[in-house]
């Protein structure tokens, strides 16, 4: 894949996560009933970045958990015969909490869909909310984002690149020409 342009670059990054914690604390009228949950595997440090943020401005420490949601997934039938559903463990209560899922980029919205029936497998929360760093649109199921860092229109031969320290060694949002060689 070739780099076609960096979107953001890191102080552009931590600004984005920085508004999302905000509007977070803003939409819930404070955060004492609130969790956030990463999905692996990027939406994790973004998760513990958001919750640095919420420290900084409300002065709480938030539950922040995160969940691999692979087996949730409706296409597992491409991956398994038949596939097991397995109990996600957060460290901590879901039920009538605020959860947060918490991911890197939404496409077509399967990710987040599988995540939200993850979530129901712990509990029954009292709202379901979904923050992502980037929104590159082409949505298959009918799921929105509740807080964006970044709307970045692509076509569907492109691919957007978060790349972080604990991954990646850097940190950016990168747009990718999937097509070329």
């Amino acid at each position: 894949m070739k780099t076609k342009a960096q979107i953001l670059d890191e102080a552009a990054l931590n600004r984005a996560l920085m508004r999302i914690a905000h509007e977070i604390a803003e939409h819930n009228k404070g955060v004492e009933n609130v969790v956030l949950i990463g999905i692996r595997r990027r939406g994790e440090p973004i998760a513990r970045r958001i919750r640095g943020n919420i420290h900084k401005i409300e002065d709480v420490e938030l539950p922040c958990g995160s969940m691999d949601i692979r087996w949730y997934r409706d296409d597992l039938s491409t991956v398994a015969d038949s596939p097991e559903l397995r109990r996600i463990d957060l460290g901590f209560d879901v039920t009538d909490r605020d959860v947060v899922l918490v991911d890197d980029v939404i496409y077509t919205g399967r990710t987040a869909r599988a995540a939200i029936e993850a979530v129901f497998s712990c509990g029954r929360p009292r709202s379901i909310q979904l923050a992502v760093l980037v929104d590159r649109g082409h949505r298959e199921l009918p799921i929105r984002p509740d807080y964006v860092g970044k709307n970045i229109p692509t076509s569907r031969s492109e691919m957007v690149a978060v790349r972080l320290p604990e991954f990646d060694g850097e940190t950016g949002v990168f747009l990718m020409d999937a097509l070329a060689e």
